[in-house]
């Protein structure tokens, strides 16, 4: 009883680790600047990350991040609140993203 609240104490008292998900291209980012969500309502999407300061999106697509940039607050709430996600992201962010508004670019 005593080993197994000692180990309960370690578990809760060690220190959490940050989360890295690969976008591809040798690209690593550190979700500890989001605010992530899983998703269960969506057959598409399973996680949505967004940070508000950076306006920078990632979503979880299939096993593989998508990552949007120059995304709105606004927008980022329309995602949320959409009857499909899966449209929201096809017909709003892939169209404008690929090589559009809310490309990434580096520089």
């Amino acid at each position: 009883m005593v080993r197994a609240a000692a180990l309960i104490l370690s578990l809760l008292s060690a220190p959490i680790g940050t989360e890295i998900v690969d976008l591809g291209n040798s690209t690593a980012v550190d979700l500890s600047r989001f605010d992530c969500r899983d998703i269960n309502r969506s057959t598409i999407v399973q996680r949505v990350c967004y940070s508000a300061g950076e306006q920078t999106l990632l979503v979880a697509v299939r096993g593989s991040y998508q990552h949007y940039c120059g995304v709105r607050t606004e927008t980022y709430d329309a995602l949320m609140i959409a009857p499909s996600m899966g449209v929201f992201l096809n017909r709003v962010l892939r169209i404008a993203g690929a090589d559009g508004r809310y490309a990434c670019r580096t520089s």
